[in-house]
């Protein structure tokens, strides 16, 4: 497969980068877990969603850097990643169980900006056996997107640790 050879390095990159801040995010809320005793019910609602993000980046960037993809085994593995993040992201849209946001605004960086990236992704996976550049440029382009909203998802989940008193709770 050239068109994959071609992105290799695309997907190594964000492959990495991906895993390297979910170590980072772990380092984060392990040392920041002492400020905020008693606010663990929360961390579904916030810091799950950011590490699946992450971890989706990961996958998938891991996925397509197998050797001998063929045109259906690529597209395959992006759409089963992509469609169990529709799923998970749209589960957030719909708020259902604990995943009840305390402010409705947080809905979009936690729910439809992924929903919308996890779409992108899927879409390029099927455009990718008829029209492979521009599937794969469209699986990229969702990639980064969903990168971009858990850097900045990572962002508020440290800037809130890291501005809660010891020992206090902050609204998030």
């Amino acid at each position: 497969m050239n068109e994959l050879d071609r992105w290799a390095n695309f997907y190594l990159l964000t492959a990495a980068a991906a895993a390297q801040l979910i170590g980072l995010l772990f380092v984060v809320i392990t040392l920041g877990a002492e400020r905020r005793r008693g606010d663990a019910s929360r961390i579904p609602i916030y810091l799950t969603p950011t590490v699946i993000y992450f971890a989706h980046v990961l996958f998938l960037g891991a996925l397509l850097t197998f050797p001998n993809h063929t045109r259906l085994s690529a597209t395959l593995c992006i759409c089963f990643v992509s469609v169990g993040g529709l799923v998970y992201s749209g589960s957030g849209l719909i708020g259902g169980g604990k995943k009840r946001f305390i402010e409705l605004r947080d809905r979009i960086p936690y729910a439809i900006v992924p929903f919308a990236a996890c779409g992108l992704t899927v879409l390029g996976g099927v455009l990718f056996l008829h029209a492979r550049q521009l599937g794969l440029t469209l699986v990229a382009a969702g990639m980064l997107l969903l990168l971009a909203v858990a850097i900045r998802n990572s962002w508020a989940i440290v800037v809130e640790v890291a501005s809660t008193p010891p020992g206090r709770e902050n609204s998030k």
